[in-house]
């Protein structure tokens, strides 16, 4: 008879190892147990772990999530799933208008992956480093230039804001937009002024604050924003920029990175490995071919704009996986209070997927 053939011991009242415990047994019967014990603690074998069949990914809007994009589209992560030695993996996509609910969503364990800004990394780390709930950045998802766009002719600066002036972004306090503007704001007024403006910060997705930008009414008359929705505003008369995001992080900066709980991405090992090397073929095509890029935007965002215009957004050096100024958010935020722990490094806000690539 050979080990497969051997009946399924029953091991739950039985402490293996115990000479007491096998003591009375029937020889067959102490058989099966030295032999389930021995499977067990062999280093040469262990049992097959099935990963998951279906992977969770959530974006945003903006041409920022356009990697993301192109996975769907051209079905990058199955591909490479498959060429992990996995099959039959479905991926559902879905689109968030802000960063909070996905950040509900990673910790409660209904989303698997999510694009999430360098502020949202760090607080997620932060709040769940050393538990069963962790959740890190896998990757860098781009570093675009952010814009502060306004219609208000007498704003030229941060400094012209007033209580009359409402400015719409991601979310208050938190994004990397809120942040921005706080570094910006400890730049002019000092630090203990970095949250002077952040009574006129209102929670919008995007496209809604861009529409109430250019509708001329309502309460949001300024917006900080990225591509495309930046662009759009400043082809409509009296729009202009007041901040350029890269103004206040000295040069391009991570804007939105790839996080994911660490209970996934243990038990999920071969599907991690795969999604790192999708997003990296969709920034090739991103760098290669811009005009697909371009039409997979347009297509999966449901966007009515010129393949043109979205090409002249692109600059395919910002798609990258490699973090970059991340430490400069930690450090800000740790500084004021909103950032419970400090890193020491941005490798601690990572997995070691990617402690290898040149990340700040």
């Amino acid at each position: 008879m050979s080990i497969r053939d051997l009946p399924r011991p029953e091991l739950a009242p039985v402490k293996i190892g115990a000479k007491e415990e096998i003591q009375g047994m029937s020889p067959r019967r102490a058989v099966h147990l030295v032999l389930a014990a021995a499977l067990l603690a062999s280093p040469f074998i262990s049992p097959a772990v099935a990963e998951v069949k279906e992977v969770r990914i959530a974006k945003q809007y903006g041409i920022g999530y356009l990697p993301l994009m192109i996975m769907e589209h051209d079905k990058l992560l199955e591909k490479h799933v498959k060429a992990e030695g996995l099959s039959d993996t479905t991926v559902s996509w879905a689109t968030f208008t802000g960063s909070a609910a996905m950040n509900d969503a990673l910790l409660s364990g209904n989303l698997d992956f999510a694009a999430v800004g360098p502020p949202g990394i760090a607080l997620l780390w932060s709040k769940t480093k050393g538990t069963p709930q962790e959740v890190k950045g896998l990757t860098s998802l781009t570093s675009m230039a952010l814009f502060l766009n306004t219609r208000d002719p007498n704003v030229k600066s941060i400094k012209d804001l007033t209580g009359k002036n409402k400015i719409g972004l991601p979310a208050a306090k938190v994004s990397t937009m809120a942040i921005v503007l706080q570094m910006a704001v400890e730049k002019e007024y000092g630090p203990s002024n970095y949250d002077k403006l952040d009574y006129l910060t209102i929670t919008r997705a995007h496209p809604d604050a861009m529409v109430a930008l250019l509708s001329g009414k309502g309460e949001i008359d300024t917006h900080f924003t990225w591509p495309p929705f930046q662009f759009r505003e400043l082809r409509t008369p009296g729009i202009h920029t007041i901040l350029n995001s890269f103004e206040v992080t000295g040069g391009p900066a991570t804007t939105v990175g790839m996080a994911t709980p660490g209970r996934f991405r243990n038990a999920n090992p071969k599907t991690t490995k795969a999604f790192i090397a999708a997003l990296s073929e969709a920034n090739e095509i991103i760098r290669k071919n811009p005009k697909h890029a371009a039409e997979v935007y347009l297509k999966v965002a449901k966007d009515s704009d010129t393949v043109e215009n979205i090409i002249a957004m692109l600059e395919p050096d910002q798609f990258t996986i490699t973090p970059t100024k991340m430490m400069l958010f930690a450090e800000f935020m740790h500084k004021v209070g909103t950032l419970k722990s400090k890193p020491d490094s941005w490798k601690d806000l990572f997995y070691p997927e990617i402690h290898h690539l040149p990340g700040s």
